[in-house]
C-alpha cells in the first residue's frame, strides 16, 4: 500500500516529508511532489508531515483525487529524486487550501539554480 501525494501538493510543494522518509522515494516536479510507488516502503511516516494534508495511502485516495495513483506512479520515473527539505514555493501558504488546483499542475521537472 504506497503512499500518494495529491492535488494539494500543486502549488505548495512543502517537503517536510521528504526530511522524514527513511527511503528517499520523494521525486521533485516543478509545482509538486510524487512517491514513486515501487520505492515506498509503506511506513506512513511522511503523511502527518505535510502541512497541506495531500498525502494518503492508495487505497485511501479520495474519489475525486484517484488519477493521482497513477500520476505519482508516471512522474515518479520523469522527475528528480529529492531527498532534502527546501523552501516551500512562494504561495505556497496562500495556495495550501486552494481548491480544483489540477488544472494547474505543471509536467515539468523541478529545476534550481544550480542547475
Amino acid at each position: 500500500m504506497p503512499f500518494v501525494v495529491c492535488e494539494p501538493c500543486i502549488k505548495c510543494k512543502y517537503t517536510e516529508c521528504v526530511s522524514v522518509c527513511p527511503v528517499a522515494c520523494f521525486h521533485e516536479g516543478e509545482n509538486m511532489l510524487v512517491i514513486d510507488p515501487d520505492e515506498c516502503i509503506d511506513c506512513g511516516v511522511c503523511v502527518d508531515e505535510c502541512p497541506a494534508h495531500a498525502i494518503y495511502s492508495d487505497e485511501e485516495v479520495p474519489e475525486k483525487w484517484r488519477e493521482f495513483i497513477a500520476l505519482n506512479a508516471e512522474y515518479a520515473k520523469k522527475w528528480p529524486s529529492i531527498v532534502d527539505s527546501q523552501e516551500p514555493l512562494p504561495n505556497a501558504d496562500e495556495s495550501q487550501n486552494e481548491l480544483g488546483k489540477r488544472g494547474q499542475f505543471s509536467p515539468r521537472p523541478a529545476r534550481h539554480d544550480d542547475d
